[in-house]
């Protein structure tokens, strides 16, 4: 595979679940900084060099699309969402297919402490290599965001409930750990004490 096939990278936010283990409602509409925590997701993922970007909504999607309003993304509805995450996964899939992406990073609209160097890092990784799936590790443990060649699309498309792109990172030869310096990776939030949590341990870093 060549080095050109690997310029056209999407972002893909996951972002349309029913939020059913946070206390205070939909967790990508609390707030860190002032911001929602799909919009930082969705920032980090315009401040990087993606090619483009979208997000996946579902759940509460009128609320969701208007905390990422003035970013320069796309929006997709799935109205399936409640199936899982692996219908979201399908929708971004169909978008990347469409807009011709060489391969798609899969961003967890609820894990806002990832940064910008962190998807360099993946993209450089995937853009300069030969793995098809690029996975980030932080302390030998691996994390968020997935970056997938577009040879794995299809079998993207066909996962069901919420495994995601699991078997495959776990079946294919050429998967790339990329042990980064991010804990941020590991930080997804749950619950309105994961929230606290991780916003203490970012502040203290």
């Amino acid at each position: 595979m060549s080095g050109q096939h690997r310029t056209r990278v999407g972002g893909v936010i996951l972002a349309a679940g029913r939020s059913s283990r946070y206390e205070s409602g939909n967790k990508l509409l609390a707030t860190i900084d002032g911001k929602a925590v799909v919009r930082q997701v969705a920032e980090t993922a315009c401040k990087s060099s993606l090619s483009d970007a979208v997000a996946v909504l579902g759940h509460e999607k009128v609320a969701v699309a208007a905390a990422l309003d003035g970013l320069s993304l796309s929006v997709q509805h799935n109205d399936e969402y409640a199936t899982g995450q692996s219908a979201s996964v399908r929708h971004g899939v169909e978008f990347a297919r469409s807009a011709g992406w060489d391969a798609t990073l899969f961003l967890l609209g609820d894990m806002p402490f990832v940064r910008v160097e962190t998807i360099e890092e993946l993209l450089e990784a995937y853009r300069t290599g030969t793995a098809t799936v690029v996975v980030p590790e932080h302390e030998g443990r691996r994390g968020n965001p997935v970056l997938f060649d577009n040879c794995h699309f299809d079998a993207l498309a066909s996962v069901s409930g919420d495994r995601g792109g699991r078997d495959i990172i776990e079946t294919t030869e050429k998967t790339a750990f990329i042990e980064v310096s991010d804990p941020g990776v590991h930080w997804d939030i749950d619950t309105d004490a994961d929230l606290a949590e991780f916003t203490d341990r970012r502040d203290s870093l």
